[in-house]
C-alpha cells in the first residue's frame, strides 16, 4: 500500500478521537477509515473490513432519500463533496450491517492538499432522533 499524504494521516488521527461517526476516503473514494462511533451506527467493525472500494461502500448500506427513493452513488454527500470540491450536507436513510434502518444527517467535506490537489474527503454523520 502506498504511503498516505500526511494530511490524510492527521485526519484519520483526528477522526479516531471524535465522538461523532466519521468516514474518511481517499481521492478515488475508497474507504480509508471509519471511527468507533461510525462502527456502532453502521453495525460493523473497521478492523474486520479490509479494503473497501468506492463501488462497495456506496451501495453497502442501501442508501435512500427520506422519501424512500434509492440514492445513486453520485448523489451521496461524500461523493458530491469529492466531485465538486465543496462541503455538502443532507439527510439520508441507511440500513446498517446489523439490519437496522436509520435516518441520518451527513456533512461531507473535501480534503485538499497544499497544492490544491484533491486528497480525499471526510463525512461526519449522526442519527436523526425520531
Amino acid at each position: 500500500m502506498a504511503q498516505l499524504p500526511i494530511e490524510l494521516i492527521l485526519v484519520r488521527q483526528l477522526a479516531s478521537g471524535l465522538a461523532v461517526p466519521v468516514f474518511v476516503v481517499d481521492s478515488a473514494g475508497d474507504l480509508l477509515y471509519l471511527n468507533e462511533a461510525a462502527e456502532g451506527l453502521l453495525g460493523l467493525r473497521f478492523d474486520e473490513l479490509g479494503d473497501v472500494a468506492f463501488a462497495e461502500w456506496t451501495t453497502a448500506f442501501t442508501p435512500r432519500t427520506p422519501d424512500g427513493r434509492r440514492t445513486e452513488a453520485s448523489e451521496l454527500p461524500l461523493v458530491v463533496a469529492l466531485r465538486e470540491r465543496r462541503p455538502v450536507h443532507g439527510p439520508l436513510n441507511i440500513v446498517g450491517r446489523d439490519g437496522v434502518s436509520r435516518s441520518i444527517q451527513v456533512t461531507a467535506i473535501p480534503l485538499v492538499g497544499t497544492h490544491s490537489e484533491l486528497l480525499g474527503g471526510i463525512a461526519l454523520f449522526w442519527e436523526q432522533p425520531e
